[in-house]
């Protein structure tokens, strides 16, 4: 959507490590008065978006709403100087409620907040074992179908704000809409949606008019933040409780993190240190849950709106939105009530919009069925779930299947030499793996080939035990029959394989 996009079309000049530098560094845009005022603005517009949101991912989780703002304020300010990845927004999210709310149905609260901790601890661990590597192994297809089952995810959660509401919030959401796509035509001095959220204030406190407002979501906090320690047993049954939601909540928010670091890398043309941002990510929650937060992960929609809507680059905002937002809360907390929904909503449908990859709908006649399968699956799944994490884990999987059968199909046998009445030669071409290696058994002629099998494999590679098995289970037949298999022309790696496990996995299995 160019409305969401600050940049001019026209294409960059491409950047140099040192000019990304500087467009994510913080010391050059403290020293630009009009680089500041888009940091700040921006944080100022995420803040806004993050209220809602925060009390609503607080009542998925069974707790105060103010567990879950506080939860958004120290993780937006502890991974602005942790994270690996500037300008993205982490805060409280519905991801990590889904997956703890159990925890505090079943448990209370001590230990709802011991597992954030534990969890932050794991995710720490897990940055630094590397895990953020993992993320090579993600498919195109699959960052394509995140990408829009998130839009379809934001634009699905605008809705319970849309029904069963007075008439005039349509006009209201249409106004802003209207301000967010036209307003950077003439200026961008400004962020569209900040100018949105403000005219729609000011309309509805002018008219008088009666609409929902942010203040009806929940009870805004008077007070700061204090530290929490969890008064729960520090033994091997408070682990065996918490331990498998921490695990859960570990996993789902590195996932989500990573993969909106890797967005934001695409959307602003620079790169990121994901290690970093894992163990990043765990920090904030360790610290989060020591002040009685509820944990939390990267925020894919008011990331969007931070470095999209509003052209912000640097860590300044991310601490800005979090700063923000305890000071919209606690001290101007009857002003925020007064927001109406309708403008956040204007605010989030074209984040939604923005955020859509359309080239993608496009170009799918043109994309080979197994990339859009791949996609579609991630979306449906997401969609279903409600949960990123799910969704992209089960497109990895299928793109891995459908990846392996395509492969499976490329490795060929073919009888090439007969050197004498005694010999037959058999050429093997393509990649030997578990997939393409099973049917290999089938595809020699154990009763009717001579005393003598040569087996070629210098146009093929060994990937696994699967296929050193099969190598076993083909010579052991042949050897029922009083026939002798030379298997020639591996390349080193393969050689070294089939030496060291041949013979040696029970039975030619």
């Amino acid at each position: 959507m160019t409305s969401l996009t600050p940049e001019s079309a026209a294409p960059e000049p491409a950047r140099t490590p040192a000019a990304e530098a500087d467009i994510t560094s913080v010391r050059p845009a403290l020293r630009s008065p009009r680089r500041l005022r888009v940091e700040v603005l921006a944080g100022l517009v995420v803040a806004l978006a993050l209220i809602p949101e925060a009390i609503s991912f607080s009542i998925i989780a069974g707790v105060d709403p103010r567990v879950g703002l506080f939860a958004s304020f120290t993780m937006a300010v502890s991974i602005a100087f942790l994270g690996g990845r500037p300008a993205m927004i982490s805060a409280a999210t519905g991801a990590v409620a889904l997956v703890i709310a159990p925890v505090m149905r079943d448990h209370g609260f001590e230990y709802f907040v011991a597992t954030v901790i534990l969890a932050g601890i794991l995710q720490v661990v897990l940055g630094v074992l590397g895990v953020a590597r993992l993320m090579r192994f993600i498919p195109r297809s699959v960052m394509v179908g995140f990408v829009n089952a998130l839009a379809i995810l934001i634009f699905l959660a605008q809705l319970p704000h849309l029904t069963h509401v007075p008439w005039l919030v349509y006009p209201l959401v249409a106004a802003g809409i209207v301000v967010m796509v036209f307003l950077p035509k003439l200026t961008k001095a400004v962020p569209a949606p900040l100018v949105a959220i403000l005219g729609v204030t000011a309309l509805v406190a002018f008219t008088s008019v009666t609409v929902p407002t942010v203040g009806d979501e929940g009870e805004l906090p008077d007070s700061l933040p204090s530290l929490f320690w969890p008064d729960v047993p520090w033994n091997l049954d408070t682990l065996r409780i918490i331990a498998p939601y921490a695990v859960a909540m570990a996993l789902v928010g590195l996932l989500e993190s990573l993969m909106t670091a890797k967005l934001v890398d695409d959307v602003t043309d620079t790169r990121s240190d994901k290690t970093r941002e894992a163990w990043g990510q765990g920090a904030a929650n360790i610290i989060t849950g020591f002040f009685g937060g509820m944990g939390g992960c990267a925020m894919i929609g008011q990331t969007m709106i931070n470095v999209k809507a509003s052209a912000a680059r640097t860590r300044i905002s991310t601490f800005l939105a979090g700063v923000f937002l305890l000071i919209l809360v606690v001290g101007l907390g009857d002003l925020v009530g007064d927001i109406p929904m309708a403008a956040l909503v204007a605010v989030m449908i074209m984040v939604a919009v923005g955020t859509f990859d359309w080239h993608s709908v496009r170009t799918l006649r043109r994309m080979p069925r197994s990339e859009t399968l791949v996609m579609l699956s991630t979306v449906v799944v997401v969609v279903i779930t409600h949960n990123l994490a799910i969704g992209v884990i089960v497109g990895v999987v299928v793109a891995m299947v459908l990846f392996a059968r395509r492969v499976a199909h490329f490795t060929t046998v073919k009888d090439v030499a007969h050197p004498d009445d005694d010999t037959r030669v058999y050429a093997v071409t393509g990649e030997l793996f578990f997939a393409s290696s099973n049917d290999l058994v089938y595809q020699f002629d154990y009763r009717g080939d001579p005393a003598n099998v040569v087996i070629d494999l210098s146009e093929s590679h060994i990937w696994d035990a699967s296929t050193v098995a099969t190598l076993d289970a083909i010579t052991t037949k042949y050897a029922r029959y009083g026939k002798t298999v030379r298997i020639v022309g591996l390349n080193a790696s393969s050689a070294e394989r089939h030496e060291r496990l041949a013979g040696r996995l029970g039975a030619g299995h």
